[in-house]
């Protein structure tokens, strides 16, 4: 048995991690719990979710990892995205340089790695962003935009033209959400409920078979237990 502690970047990925993720690990003894990452304080209470910067993040790690001192039967991971990463992320300048996305995210996780520097701690950053994961099976959507099939079978055109979903890219009307926007706009106000009801739908198993990076980290995280 293990326990994980995972730091997300939002409530999508919080409700993804505690509903669907957590579920799935949990057959492979591995207990999971989920916060949003702390990036402030107002009238004496934590402000959670968003990535506003490296070093609030950190601190919201290295805090995590503090309250469990010494204890070995826990580990710790990250569900942020590459797509708007904070530029002051370790090791984001020479990702920068680099033209494989795979690439890319690994010079990410290594330098996260190397700073956070505990061996229970393995870092993961989510290429391009959550909604890659979506277009694993983009018909899903179905299930909350009953009114919009038609643009669902337009996503879906977008989704084979790429080798896997981890490779739509991250331009700023390009990404992967930004896609699904611009084909059914209420998705917008919608994410928080919609992308991890539609996640779960589509499930572990086919989003590990669609998103190869997903599933190096997810079958690390199972490897745990």
């Amino acid at each position: 048995m293990k326990r994980l502690h995972i730091t997300v970047e939002g409530q999508t990925e919080e409700e993804f991690v505690s509903k669907t993720l957590a579920v799935h690990l949990a057959y492979h003894e591995v207990y999971a719990d989920v916060r949003c990452v702390k990036t402030g304080r107002k009238d004496g209470k934590d402000i959670r979710g968003g990535m506003t910067n490296y070093d609030k993040a950190k601190n919201d790690i290295l805090d995590w990892m503090n309250e469990e001192h010494g204890n070995t039967d826990v580990a710790f991971t990250t569900m942020f995205d590459y797509y708007r990463l904070p530029n002051t992320f370790p090791g984001y300048a020479a990702a920068t340089t680099l033209t494989d996305p795979y690439k890319k995210v690994e010079a990410i996780e290594k330098a996260l790695e190397a700073d956070i520097n505990d061996s229970r701690f393995l870092p993961y950053i989510q290429l391009h962003e959550f909604e890659a994961l979506l277009f694993s099976d983009i018909q899903k959507m179905g299930i909350s935009y009953t009114e919009n099939l038609k643009e669902i079978r337009q996503l879906e055109s977008i989704q084979q033209a790429f080798e896997n979903p981890e490779l739509i890219d991250q331009g700023p009307t390009t990404a992967p959400s930004k896609r699904i926007i611009s084909k059914i706009p209420d998705y917008e106000d919608d994410k928080p409920l919609v992308a991890p009801l539609v996640a779960q739908a589509i499930g572990i198993e086919t989003l590990k078979k669609t998103c190869p990076h997903f599933r190096e980290w997810v079958e690390h995280l199972e490897q745990l237990g």
